[in-house]
């Protein structure tokens, strides 16, 4: 079935969204003349690049169901192209590409038609055996290890970590009968945007003391703790519109997904100081490249799913 439409609370909330980034436009906009010409010029490039991505965004969950996971699975695509173009690679690897590229239209038709149970071993089980081994047909043995661990970690963050927020689309209405699958999109995306957002805030306003300052040094204790409490109470705030969880739940929801994304945008830096890079491409101005926007996502998507999964089977 492809039948699709988002409930009106989710179009509301939408709505809310919007007139949030409007907000902050309408600030920026007040406020440029007071910021030297980087910051502005950097400010206006993140706002313009998060009006582009929310219309998008909103598309793509509007209209029918498999043409939002093709939508998905293009994300997915774009990251691991990000990703595979970053790392080094060898030359035997090339011809393992295109296998790594078929686990992205395998993993999300097995979304579109629901099977869960081959849905959650195709990548960690198959890919981890079959990757390998087509490397091995290659003939190429040195550093093989870094190769094979290289790839099959790329492909698991990339296509299986984000597959998952796909995956909240397809769930049985009948676990979120208020919003549906789309409700449960937009309150993992949208927390997890917004955790980054609140942290990077929280640390300008009060950060003092680093938290890894040799991985990202950035980021405080103060921006960290400021930025989970913030998505917390967001978390609880939207639950009931958005989610069938109780406060409670709600609660430990919020707490997964401020500290997974945490730990999702650190790692993803850990992985561009090891490259020498400070932005893994240049697809959004102001941002950087599409792994650059997805960071925290690749560790909130599986624990908010696995989360509602478990809650409800």
């Amino acid at each position: 079935m492809d039948e699709f439409g988002l409930q009106p609370v989710v179009i509301q909330a939408l709505a809310g969204i919007f007139g949030l980034l409007t907000l902050a436009s309408v600030v920026v906009w007040g406020i440029r003349s007071r910021l030297q010409v980087s910051a502005r010029s950097e400010l206006v490039s993140r706002i313009q690049s998060w009006w582009v991505m929310l219309v998008i965004f909103t598309v793509a969950m509007a209209i029918t169901r498999n043409l939002s996971l093709i939508f998905f699975a293009f994300v997915s695509f774009l990251a691991l192209k990000e990703y595979l173009s970053l790392v080094p690679t060898r030359r035997a690897d090339r011809r393992v590409m295109f296998w790594a590229y078929l686990t992205i239209p395998a993993q999300y038709l097995l979304v579109g038609v629901e099977w869960y149970g081959m849905f959650i071993i195709l990548i960690p089980v198959y890919a981890f055996l079959l990757l390998p081994m087509r490397m091995v047909l290659a003939g190429e043995t040195r550093h093989f290890l870094r190769a094979a661990g290289t790839l099959h970690w790329g492909v698991m963050a990339m296509v299986f970590s984000i597959s998952h927020v796909a995956y909240l689309l397809v769930l049985p209405e009948e676990i979120n009968p208020g919003a549906g699958g789309g409700g449960l999109v937009l309150y993992l995306v949208f927390l997890t945007q917004f955790n980054d957002v609140a942290q990077y805030c929280w640390g300008k306003l009060l950060g003092r003391h680093k938290v890894l300052p040799t991985i990202s040094p950035g980021k405080t204790s103060e921006g960290l703790i400021g930025g989970v409490i913030t998505t917390l109470a967001l978390a609880w705030l939207l639950a009931p519109w958005l989610t069938p969880m109780s406060p409670g739940q709600a609660l430990a929801a919020g707490l997964l997904i401020g500290m997974g994304g945490f730990i999702g945008d650190v790692t993803i830096s850990a992985l561009k100081r090891d490259l020498g890079v400070k932005d893994s491409g240049s697809l959004l101005p102001g941002h950087g490249g599409i792994l650059d926007r997805i960071d925290s996502l690749i560790y909130t998507a599986p624990l908010f799913f696995h989360f509602i999964y478990y809650l409800h089977y």
